[in-house]
């Protein structure tokens, strides 16, 4: 269930992560709670929801966009997330919210564009009403929600950042994403379910 989070430098002490100000709330999912589908247009004109993807165990769902410089250093992590884990049943669904009135490059347009350009192996959907982004408590771009199908729910395995370095794939000694896929593969608990999100603010409506 989606509820408050109050983030205190107890927990990040415990974790090891640097998240949020103590002052600073969200009302996000986090680890433990059930995800609500979508139904979202595509960069090949279809409508997709996660049900679609019946053969998938779980999903990286990547909130996303063309424009940001965040966005763009996750890039190729992202693509490679997808070729990785989506034969071993956890494909990226990779999500826009952005308001393209405000940011021309992330647009529908664009984004079939980026798309093509970079050779996405992944969904990579419009949330033009910014409805999803919303449900799942996203603020930034990229915003990472890795989701795993028991007992016909989807259950929040982990939110927040795919790795410890935006600046350098090379250079970052934890990859949360791919850690707590490995964890879930080996039938345990996940570790670290949660770190903050680096990346550009999401671009909501007036």
């Amino acid at each position: 269930m989606k509820r408050n989070i109050l983030y205190t430098t107890a927990l990040l002490a415990f974790t090891g992560i640097v998240g949020l100000s103590m002052n600073q709330q969200t009302a996000a999912y986090v680890a433990g709670d059930t995800a609500t589908d979508f139904r979202l247009k595509n960069i090949d004109g279809k409508l997709f929801s996660l049900a679609d993807m019946k053969d998938a165990k779980g999903f990286i769902v990547v909130f996303t966009c063309n424009h940001c410089p965040y966005a763009i250093k996750y890039e190729q992590r992202i693509i490679d997330l997808d070729k990785k884990f989506k034969p071993q049943g956890f494909p990226v669904i990779a999500i826009n919210p952005n308001d393209s009135a405000k940011v021309p490059d992330d647009s529908y347009d664009n984004m079939q564009k980026r798309a093509q350009e970079k050779g996405y192996t992944f969904p990579y959907l419009y949330d033009r009403s910014q409805d999803v982004a919303k449900a799942y408590g996203a603020l930034k771009t990229p915003h990472v929600y890795l989701l795993l199908k028991e007992k016909g729910k989807l259950v929040v395995k982990y939110v927040g950042a795919i790795d410890n370095n935006y600046e350098d794939a090379a250079k970052a000694d934890r990859h949360f994403v791919a850690e707590a896929i490995a964890e879930i593969q080996a039938g345990k608990n996940v570790t670290i379910t949660g770190t903050r999100a680096i990346g550009c603010s999401i671009k909501w409506k007036d």
